[in-house]
């Protein structure tokens, strides 16, 4: 008898999601003979039983798409609200399962994400995690789809204010997203080119950035580029690269301008990369489910396929080291951390 699965993405969007969507479906229907049906808006669909069938022709066409056909939602369906003394909505999530005759739902999204599917494969579910977001700090996996594609868009955007800064003797902040995690920062820092690189997870000083930043002025250089995560230590009410311009400029006289990319990161068609790493994940977890392996996220490590128990994921951030090579390197070729000794 063939099995019947489900799939749903939540939390953010990010590039990749609807190639991680046809991963999953076109394998396990076109191998595997299942029946795949798709939850509407994440787990806000599982809650309410809203579904639409996936089959090959709503499945093509899918591999460039950004977005989300299924759409998301940040609905977090163990959380008791204020105000709330029980919550139904794990019961409701059992039924739902029961009686549309389920054999797995395949959850598709971040830490938050991962750790709901948790709960629910203790609830008795059968769960398959496949990680996404661009932030790559999943815990557990060497990389996230999504990551890529948000680099290529920072890094790009970089390479333009390049031009910019060098015309008009300026230095420029570029705020790229990442609360807890430096990734993107680091990766398009390095591929841009930049000056500073200013991650969560290195304590910097912010007179070492406008210090360095007049230190490279003095010696004829004519522009700097300072790369910033929005989830470094600031004062609460502004953002990571209002607060930098402005101490800059009070500090240097240096012209300064700010940019922050926000959602620009999230969305568009997925690159090369993201396509491919997607469309391995999903293919993977299609495999999983026809062996009947079940409470597992999907990881890769060193381009090798792997599992890891979910209960290992949940509420777990896989952050920049501060010893990471990448890092070492930068430092080498004099890129500044804001935490180096500085005059």
């Amino acid at each position: 008898m063939s099995k019947k699965i489900a799939i749903l993405t939540a939390g953010g969007d990010c590039p990749g999601l609807n190639a991680a969507i046809r991963g999953v479906g076109k394998t396990a229907i076109v191998k595997h003979g299942m029946e795949v049906i798709g939850f509407t808006a994440g787990f806000s669909g599982l809650i309410r039983k809203e579904y639409v069938n996936l089959d090959e022709t709503n499945l093509s066409g899918l591999l460039t798409l950004g977005g989300t056909i299924l759409g998301t939602s940040r609905e977090k369906p163990f959380k008791i609200e204020k105000g709330e003394d029980f919550n139904d909505k794990p019961e409701l999530i059992k039924n739902n399962y029961q009686e549309l005759g389920l054999d797995c739902v395949i959850c598709i999204g971040g830490n938050g994400t991962m750790k709901t599917a948790h709960l629910l494969a203790k609830e008795g579910l059968n769960i398959i995690g496949i990680p996404k977001t661009i932030d790559n700090d999943v815990f557990g996996t060497e990389i996230t789809f999504g990551f890529d594609s948000a680099v290529s868009i920072a890094t790009d955007a970089i390479d333009r204010l390049h031009s910019t800064a060098n015309s008009h003797q300026r230095a420029m902040v570029i705020e790229v997203m990442g609360h807890h995690a430096g990734w993107i920062a680091l990766y398009a820092g390095m591929a841009g080119g930049g000056d500073i690189i200013l991650i969560p997870e290195i304590k910097y000083k912010v007179e070492n950035v406008w210090r360095s930043i007049e230190e490279r002025f003095s010696k004829g250089k004519t522009s700097a580029i300072v790369v910033v995560a929005e989830g470094i230590e600031k004062p609460d009410n502004v953002s990571a690269a209002s607060y930098l311009v402005d101490k800059i400029q009070k500090n240097t006289g240096i012209e300064a301008r700010e940019t922050r990319l926000g959602y620009i990161q999230r969305g568009g068609s997925p690159s090369a990369a993201d396509r491919i790493l997607a469309t391995r994940y999903g293919a993977y977890a299609a495999e999983l489910i026809a062996q009947g392996e079940y409470g597992k996220m999907i990881t890769i490590h060193g381009g090798l396929l792997g599992t890891v128990d979910l209960e290992e994921v949940g509420n777990k951030l896989r952050l920049v080291d501060p010893m990471d090579s990448l890092i070492i390197k930068a430092r080498n070729m004099g890129v500044l951390f804001g935490d180096e000794k500085i005059r």
